[in-house]
């Protein structure tokens, strides 16, 4: 019994060591400014409060989902091995044309779609306060020739095709961003929808231009309900959105 606690204790203090460098350099990677570390200082207590009671913790991965017509952001973190809704936060604005995918440079619409961010995606620097850059266009938008570059989620509650959250709310995700990058986290996952993709709600909009589009978003929206709140690895096949 003995022999095995200790093989346990090697076991976890190498596996510390091995972790080690690479977290190092993901701390590395991620940019930081005096805006976002004060940012961060700001906001860290009150969110290890809030999150410690759901039983949630700053450093886990996070997940984000956005829906257009409802204006809103979904944080959720990994407990387990699944994904659970931490906070919703209200969107500000995302453009002036509605609901629909972004499709060319200057159409006034923000990006619907599957989007991941990476560290260097982190923009402390950001004319809107804080930000971090979505990744459109992403191989599904490059396959339809769309255009357009640095589509955000930033604050300063003001945009022409980006999300724009209040600076407070921004200040929050960032620092639930960063804090995930510097616990291990590759890249997270920002899902965004015209609106919640219910039956009910897809009746609704069926008459739209979008729907074909939307309908292969809501095969996304599904997965991640039907299996676990596990969010779907997101490939682009043939024009089409597949998910695994």
């Amino acid at each position: 019994m003995a022999t095995a606690m200790k093989r346990k204790g090697l076991f976890f203090i190498l596996s510390v060591l091995l972790c080690m460098p690479v977290c190092a350099a993901y701390a590395q990677a991620i940019p930081s400014s005096k805006r976002s570390r004060d940012a961060i200082a700001r906001v860290r207590p009150s969110l290890e409060k809030e999150l410690a009671g759901k039983n949630m913790r700053l450093g886990a991965p996070v997940y984000i989902r956005i829906f257009k017509e409802s204006k809103e952001l979904e944080v959720w973190m990994k407990t387990g091995g699944a994904f659970k809704l931490f906070k919703i936060y209200g969107i500000c604005t995302y453009g002036w044309k509605g609901l629909g995918p972004k499709t060319k440079k200057g159409d006034g619409m923000a990006p619907e779609g599957f989007y991941f961010v990476s560290p260097g995606a982190m923009n402390p620097y950001s004319n809107f306060h804080l930000s971090f850059n979505l990744g459109y266009p992403n191989a599904y938008d490059r396959s339809r020739k769309r255009t357009g570059s640095a589509l955000m989620v930033h604050g300063d509650c003001v945009s022409i095709g980006c999300y724009a959250m209040t600076d407070a709310r921004i200040e929050e995700i960032y620092c639930l961003a960063d804090a995930a990058f510097r616990g291990g986290q590759r890249f997270f996952r920002v899902h965004a929808f015209p609106f919640r993709m219910t039956d009910e709600n897809m009746k609704k909009h069926e008459k739209s231009e979008h729907f074909e589009f939307w309908k292969n978003l809501k095969e996304g929206y599904d997965f991640f309900g039907e299996n676990g709140m596990r969010p779907p690895d997101v490939q682009a096949i043939n024009g089409r959105y597949v998910f695994q």
